[in-house]
C-alpha cells in the first residue's frame, strides 16, 4: 500500500463579515495542508461586486484592478516556492510552517527569553483555571534570574533556543549556587523550570537535541524543625502585648493544631466547615497545592481560635475565618515570638504544619494513614517526610518491649 499523498491549496477569500469603513472587504489568503488551513490578511481590499470567488480575481479592469490581481498571483506564487523548497530540504511541510517562512519567522531561530515569555503569558492567562498566581510569580522568578545570568555570561539580553548546551546547564547551575548564593535546591526549581520550557522546545519541534539529557535532578534532604510540645504549650500560653504578635501565635498555632499549610489556612472560610450527625466539626477543604481533599477534625483548642475571630473586621471583610497576613510577614513575626519565647528553631509557618504531622498527631497515637488524609497526602509515602522519630515515640514504644521482656 502506497504512502498517502499529502494535500496543499492556496486559496483567496474575502472576509465579508468584516467590512472595512471604505465599503470593501479584506481579502485573506488560505493556505491548506492535509486539511490544517491558516488564513492570512494579505492586507488588500476589493468592493464585493468587483471580486470572482470562481477565478479567485478582481473583475475591475482598471488600473488598481490589475495591480491587485498581480499582487494576489505573487503572493501564490512565493507560497508555492516556499512549499517547494520545504519538500526538497526535507522538512514536514504545514500550513504553520508555510505561513512562518513567508514572513520570516524561521523556527530555527526562536529563542529562550522569548519562549520562556510566552509560556509566562500564558501561565498567567490560566490564573484561577490551571495554575495560582504564586506559581505563575515563581515562574517569572525564574525568567528574570536567567535573563541575569545570559547578561552575565554573554552581554546579551537572548539566546537561540539551539545555543543551549548540557555546558550552559551546567554554567546556569554554577551561576545559581555561586553567584546568587543559591542552596541547592532553590537552584534546582530554575533548572526544573528552564526544563519545563525545553520540553515545549522538543515538543513543537524548535529544537532536536534535549540539552537536558542525562542531567538528574536529586533534591538534598532537608530537616524541617518542629516544635517539642513543650514548646508549643510555651507559644500557646505566651502573653503577647503586641497585638499583631498575638495574632500570627494565633494562626501558627491553629496550624499547629490542624496540620493545614499556609495557603489553605489563608483561603479557610466557612463554606470548609461541616458538622457530622455526631456534632463533631470538622475542616473539609481541597488543598491549593494539590486539590487532594483534606479531612480535619477541629479539635476544642483550634475551635476556641476560630471562635476568637469569628467577628474579626478583616475577617468579615475577606469572608475568612482568620486574619492571615502574607507568607513574608508572617514568617518575619514568627521569628520575634521565637525570641520572646526563648525558642531557638528557626519558625516558619510550615513549621506549625511539622509540628502538627509529628507531636500533634504522630506523637499522640494517630495512625500514619489518618495523619495522610489529614495533611491531604496522596499517599502514606508524602507523609514519611513529615514523620520525625521522635523520642517520646522511641520511648512508648519500648516501654511496650519492656513490659513484655522486663
Amino acid at each position: 500500500m502506497g504512502l498517502k499523498k499529502s494535500t496543499f491549496n492556496v486559496n483567496f477569500l474575502l472576509r465579508k463579515h468584516k467590512m472595512l469603513k471604505n465599503g470593501e472587504a479584506p481579502i485573506c489568503m488560505r493556505i491548506s495542508v492535509n486539511c490544517r488551513a491558516v488564513d492570512i490578511s494579505i492586507k488588500r481590499s476589493v468592493a464585493v461586486e468587483h471580486w470572482n470567488q470562481t477565478r479567485e480575481c478582481c473583475t475591475s479592469t482598471g488600473k488598481v484592478g490589475k495591480e491587485l490581481n498581480r499582487y494576489i498571483d505573487t503572493m501564490r506564487a512565493k507560497v508555492l516556492q516556499i512549499h517547494r523548497e520545504l519538500e526538497i530540504d526535507g522538512v514536514r511541510v504545514t500550513a504553520d510552517a508555510i505561513r512562518d517562512k513567508l514572513y520570516g519567522r524561521d523556527e530555527s531561530q526562536k529563542t529562550l527569553v522569548e519562549v520562556y515569555t510566552e509560556h509566562n503569558k500564558r501561565c498567567r492567562a490560566l490564573i484561577g483555571k490551571d495554575f495560582s498566581a504564586s506559581t505563575v510569580e515563581k515562574f517569572e522568578t525564574s525568567l528574570n534570574t536567567l535573563k541575569a545570568f545570559i547578561k552575565h555570561t554573554t552581554k546579551k539580553e537572548d539566546i537561540l533556543l539551539k545555543e543551549v548546551s548540557r555546558v550552559f546547564i551546567q554554567d546556569f547551575e554554577f551561576y545559581l549556587k555561586a553567584e546568587r548564593n543559591l542552596q541547592h535546591n532553590s537552584a534546582l526549581k530554575h533548572l526544573k523550570n528552564l526544563k519545563k520550557i525545553i520540553r515545549i522546545a522538543l515538543a513543537n519541534e524548535w529544537i532536536k537535541k534535549d540539552p537536558f539529557m542525562g542531567i538528574q535532578f536529586k533534591h538534598d534532604k532537608v530537616d524541617v524543625d518542629f516544635l517539642s510540645q513543650e514548646e508549643l504549650e510555651r507559644i500557646m500560653n505566651k502573653e503577647f502585648t503586641i497585638k499583631r504578635l498575638e495574632v500570627v501565635r494565633d494562626i501558627f498555632c491553629f496550624c499547629s493544631l490542624t496540620g493545614l499549610a499556609f495557603i489553605d489556612v489563608k483561603q479557610l472560610s466557612s463554606s470548609h466547615l461541616v458538622t457530622d450527625n455526631n456534632g463533631t466539626l470538622w475542616i473539609r477543604k481541597p488543598r491549593q497545592k494539590t486539590g487532594n481533599m483534606c479531612n480535619i477534625p477541629v479539635i476544642s483548642a483550634a475551635k476556641v481560635i476560630l471562635d476568637k475571630y469569628k467577628d474579626h473586621p478583616e475577617c468579615l471583610k475577606q469572608n475568612v475565618l482568620l486574619p492571615v497576613l502574607s507568607n513574608q510577614k508572617m514568617n518575619s513575626y514568627l521569628k520575634e515570638i521565637a525570641d520572646l519565647c526563648g525558642i531557638t528553631k528557626k519558625l516558619s509557618t510550615h513549621t506549625a504544619r511539622h509540628t502538627a504531622a509529628t507531636v500533634v498527631f504522630l506523637a499522640n497515637n494517630v495512625s500514619i494513614e489518618n495523619v495522610a488524609k489529614i495533611l491531604g497526602h496522596s499517599n502514606t509515602k508524602m507523609t514519611q517526610h513529615y514523620a520525625k522519630v521522635l523520642d517520646s515515640s522511641i520511648l512508648r514504644d519500648m516501654q511496650q518491649v519492656e513490659a513484655k521482656f522486663g
